[in-house]
C-alpha cells in the first residue's frame, strides 16, 4: 500500500478516555480522534469482539505512523474506554463517536477526510439477542452497511479498499462438510442472516460499479479484551465470580477458535495482497467442543483436580435449533502467505492470564447485555 494512507475503521469499540486532539463537532457528532473502524471487535470490541476492532486499530496506528487512522464507533454496551489507551495520544489516530446508520455523518466524513481504506467491522453479533431483537440487527448490520457503501462510493475521493469483515456463520452449520468461499450461504439465525444480507449489498457494489471490495469470513476470534458475552470470557468471568459455567443443551457443539493476533495478520494481509472482489475464509485448525472448553477453563481458573471439574458445569435449556459446528477451508488465504500460528494451548493460556491480571477491565457483573442494552 502507498505511504500517507488514510484508513477508516467502523465498529463498536472502545472510546479513548482522553486525546491530545482537540475535539471538534461533526454535524452534531463528536470527533475526538483518528481512525475509522466500523464495527465491533475484540478489544474495541467486541466489541464486537468477534472481529478484533481495537486490536486492528492499535496494530495499524503503531505499525504505520505515516498513515492516518480514523476510528468511528457508536460506543455500544460492549465498549471499554481502556481498549485504545495505547493509541489515544498518538498524532496519527482520531476517534469519532458516531452511528454508521447516520447517513449525513457518513457523507460528511467521506467528503472531508479523503478516506483510502475502510475496514467495516461494525455489527451486532450476539446470536441469542438477535432472536429477541432482530430489528436492531437489521438496522446496524444491513442498513448501516448500505449507508456506509453509499457514502464511500459517492465520495469525491474514491477509496482503494473496502474490507468487509463477515463471519463463518453465513454458511450455516456443517457436519462432515467444510465450506470454501464458493459454498452457498445458508444462515440459520437472525444475526447470520443480516451478515449474509450485508455481504450481498457489498458484492452488489463490486458487480455494478467495480467498487474495490474484499470480504473476509472468519471463525470465532478470541483473546484479551474480548467482551464477556462471548463464550470464552463469559466462562472465565463466571468462574472468577465463583459461578458455574453454563452449557446450553446436551448436543455436541464445537467451535473453531482463532487467536486474535492470527486474525489481525489475516486482515492486514488481505489489505496488502487481497484480490478485489474476492472472499477469503479465515479459519483455525483448533476445533474445541464447548464442554471441553469449559472443563479446560475450570481447571485453569479454579486450579482444581479433574474429578471436581464437573461440579462447576451447569446444563441449561438450549435454543430450539442450534448449529453444531462451522468448519471452513482457508486455502485461498493461505495461498497469499497466511497461516494460523498461535497454538490453542498457547492462545488460551495467554487469554486466561490476561483476564486474571485484569479482573477489573470489565465490570464483574457484566456477562452479557442487559435487557435495556439489548433493546438499544
Amino acid at each position: 500500500m502507498p505511504a500517507n494512507l488514510t484508513c477508516m475503521f467502523l465498529g463498536c469499540g472502545r472510546k479513548p478516555e482522553k486525546s491530545r486532539s482537540k475535539p471538534t463537532q461533526v454535524r452534531g457528532e463528536h470527533a475526538n480522534s483518528t481512525q475509522i473502524t466500523v464495527g465491533r471487535g475484540l478489544g474495541s470490541n467486541p466489541g464486537s469482539t468477534r472481529k478484533g476492532g481495537s486490536h486492528l486499530v492499535c496494530s495499524l496506528v503503531h505499525r504505520h505512523p505515516e498513515w492516518r487512522i480514523i476510528n468511528l464507533d457508536s460506543l455500544d454496551y460492549c465498549c471499554s474506554p481502556r481498549s485504545l489507551e495505547s493509541v489515544e495520544e498518538r498524532t496519527n489516530y482520531t476517534f469519532i463517536k458516531g452511528d454508521v446508520c447516520n447517513a449525513r455523518l457518513m457523507k460528511y466524513i467521506f467528503n472531508s477526510e479523503n478516506i483510502d481504506v475502510i475496514f467495516h467491522l461494525a455489527a451486532k453479533t450476539h446470536v441469542e439477542s438477535s432472536f429477541e431483537f432482530p430489528s436492531s440487527y437489521q438496522r446496524v448490520n444491513v442498513d448501516g452497511t448500505r449507508v456506509l457503501l453509499a457514502a464511500a462510493h459517492q465520495s469525491q475521493h474514491q477509496p482503494q479498499r473496502f474490507i468487509y469483515i463477515s463471519t463463518d456463520e453465513v454458511y450455516g452449520p456443517g457436519l462432515d462438510e467444510a465450506f470454501d468461499e464458493s459454498s452457498p450461504m445458508s444462515p440459520s439465525n437472525p444475526y447470520a442472516a443480516t451478515k449474509a444480507a450485508a455481504e450481498h449489498l457489498v458484492r452488489s457494489y463490486w458487480d455494478q460499479y467495480k467498487f474495490p471490495i474484499i470480504i473476509t469470513r472468519s471463525n470465532n476470534i478470541y483473546g484479551p479484551r474480548q467482551y464477556t458475552e462471548k463464550v470464552i470470557p463469559r466462562f472465565i468471568t463466571l468462574l472468577q465470580m465463583n459461578k458455574k459455567c453454563t452449557i446450553q443443551g446436551t448436543l455436541p457443539k464445537s467451535r473453531h477458535f482463532l487467536f486474535i493476533s492470527d486474525a489481525i495478520k489475516a486482515f492486514l494481509l488481505v489489505l496488502e495482497k487481497g484480490i478485489l472482489g474476492e472472499i477469503y475464509n479465515v479459519g483455525s485448525p483448533s476445533e474445541i467442543p464447548i464442554v471441553q472448553l469449559a472443563r479446560e477453563l475450570i481447571r485453569m481458573v479454579k486450579n482444581i483436580p479433574t474429578p471436581e471439574v464437573n461440579d462447576w458445569l451447569e446444563y441449561v435449556p438450549d435454543r430450539p435449533r442450534v448449529d453444531l459446528r462451522y468448519p471452513i477451508k482457508c486455502e485461498k488465504l493461505e495461498q497469499l502467505g497466511w497461516s494460523a500460528e498461535v497454538p490453542w494451548a498457547e492462545g488460551i493460556r495467554h487469554t486466561v492470564k490476561w483476564y486474571q491480571d485484569n479482573c477489573d477491565f470489565w465490570s464483574v457483573n457484566e456477562c452479557g447485555p442487559t435487557t435495556n442494552e439489548k433493546k438499544a
